[in-house]
């Protein structure tokens, strides 16, 4: 097993192990090399001590929520659809990514000095983007630049609440917070009519992209169903062609190096993808092991995905 792949299958098992227990903290390297199939010899080559554990995870997930955030951010014109793209992006990784969601929001809290410090520097990229309002100039009157301190806070107050309740509560609320803590981020910056219409707004229809696990997208000729992974693994293909394995499970919100391997696998047996790197018949586009890209079939099939998720209408802006 590669290291890389190792870290995943350890770092999962310890998000997975704190969210099984009454007192997350209470976790031990013995309990997350038992959970992950891997030797404590193994755990200590990779991680000093269950903090260097937590802090590669949360890593991990800030790194995976901040790409998919950011990408969508800038696919908008408008800073106030920038950040309501982003901040879905954020309550779908938190919904498909339950353990590692409680790991990032939940549990950081009581991590150590090292992981308090990361996470402070995480809060602030995302004030700095909201703090963009302000300098937008949307309203008579400017807000103090703390305003995005305390927007930011808040947001992560509300989603720390529903993370900590009950599974099936959590589920459910997630996604139906989208227009709520809007809201609360436009008010200081555009003004009550505006920051009300947020409430109003529909949250984007389910897109392959935004799916649960569960849930699939079957199209004829692909020789299998069309999960919201598959569809973003496919996505992010046709859009970075030469992707290695890592930049793959990056952008489609894969943190299981071992399942990002398999599913890649399983794309090229089908005819949809071809890797054109080191040992894949190709020579490597950005000196990786491997360097996929789509192949016709697998375009047709991504063309496919598009087609069935793009909403049948647009909100005219304004």
């Amino acid at each position: 097993m590669g290291e890389e792949l190792q870290r995943a299958r350890v770092e999962r098992a310890l998000a997975e192990e704190m969210a099984a227990r009454e007192d997350p903290h209470a976790a031990t390297v013995t309990d997350v090399v038992a959970r992950a199939g891997v030797s404590r010899r193994a755990f200590y080559e990779l991680y000093t001590d269950l903090e260097d554990c937590f802090l590669s995870a949360f890593e991990s997930g800030v790194r995976l929520a901040g790409a998919q955030m950011y990408a969508a951010y800038t696919r908008q014109a408008r800073w106030h659809d920038g950040v309501r793209a982003a901040l879905a992006e954020l309550l779908g990784l938190l919904v498909r990514e339950p353990a590692l969601a409680r790991l990032c929001v939940v549990y950081a809290l009581g991590g150590g000095g090292r992981v308090l410090k990361r996470r402070m520097e995480a809060i602030e990229v995302l004030r700095e983007f909201v703090d963009r309002g302000r300098l937008e100039g949307y309203g008579r009157t400017e807000p103090p630049e703390v305003a995005a301190e305390g927007v930011v806070g808040a947001v992560l107050a509300v989603i720390h609440t529903r993370l900590v309740a009950g599974a099936a509560e959590r589920s459910q609320s997630l996604m139906g917070l989208l227009g709520p803590l809007m809201n609360l981020i436009v008010l200081p910056y555009m003004g009550a009519a505006k920051a009300g219409r947020e409430l109003t707004r529909p949250v984007p229809p389910l897109s392959a992209a935004q799916a649960g696990p569960g849930e699939a997208l079957a199209l004829d000729g692909a020789g299998m169903r069309v999960t919201y992974r598959t569809a973003r693994v496919l996505k992010t293909i046709g859009e970075r062609p030469g992707a290695s394995n890592r930049e793959v499970a990056d952008q489609a919100g894969i943190i299981d190096q071992g399942q990002i391997s398999r599913l890649l696998s399983r794309l090229e047996s089908l005819g949809l993808i071809a890797n054109q790197g080191v040992g894949g018949g190709g020579s490597s586009t950005r000196g990786t092991a491997n360097a996929w890209v789509l192949t016709p079939r697998g375009e047709q099939v991504q063309r496919g995905v598009q087609l069935q998720v793009r909403p049948t209408s647009r909100p005219a802006r304004r």
